[in-house]
């Protein structure tokens, strides 16, 4: 099976929890990793090149998957919008949509360098867009649902017992995580406070709403 990682701060938790529970399991030997950002994984997993793997919300539209996700209960930080001339950010098909949405215009930056621009420009003028949903229809936003085309069981089992308040994060992986992205560790950490995984009641209905929004919009 190849599972395909969004290789971004919003899922370390999760990475942790697997290099740490795969290792120990024959399922080791039956998982592949590819690594990229979300538009491209959303490309390769539509065309079968990976087996499984987290897809931008937009993308998930009639796909198989499991009630596991990215989730912004409310503010997210790493999801901006620079009010001004329109400019997509070409990492992520699924915030691109979420502007338009919202009717905002101006420069979305995803990921990393967002919450890196975050920190770094504090008297700036931006839009937190997952707050923007939250502001708008009370509702958290899920960017991205974890979808699969085979390999169920493979999936549920390796995902069951996942629980971001049960994982540490070793400071060597913070310092690496850190030292890429210009990020200070505790500003890492109390990002991914933020930062939720399951899709209850209320992240489905809002993963509904938002793809019966886009359709509206003309995305498909």
């Amino acid at each position: 099976m190849i599972f395909a990682k969004i290789d971004f701060i919003n899922l370390l938790p999760f990475h942790i929890f697997l290099k740490k529970n795969i290792q120990s399991t024959q399922l080791k030997s039956i998982i592949q990793y590819k690594k990229s950002y979300p538009s491209l994984i959303n490309k390769k997993f539509k065309k079968r090149k990976v087996h499984s793997a987290f897809i931008s919300s937009i993308a998930s539209r009639n796909e198989k998957n499991l009630d596991f996700g990215i989730v912004a209960k409310k503010d997210v930080l790493s999801v901006l919008l620079v009010p001004g001339k329109d400019e997509k950010d070409f990492q992520s098909d699924t915030s691109n949509a979420l502007a338009k949405v919202l009717n905002l215009e101006g420069k979305v930056i995803i990921g990393d360098k967002a919450l890196k621009f975050y920190h770094e420009n504090p008297n700036a003028h931006f839009l937190d867009l997952a707050q923007e949903w939250n502001k708008k229809y009370n509702l958290p936003f899920v960017f991205a649902v974890l979808c699969f085309s085979s390999n169920k069981r493979i999936l549920q089992r390796v995902t069951k017992n996942f629980n971001k308040h049960h994982i540490k994060i070793p400071r060597y992986i913070l310092n690496q995580y850190s030292q890429r992205s210009g990020i200070s560790n505790t500003d890492i950490l109390d990002y991914l406070k933020k930062i939720d995984y399951e899709l209850g009641i209320k992240e489905k209905r809002s993963l509904k709403l938002f793809l019966k929004l886009t359709k509206q919009k003309g995305f498909r």
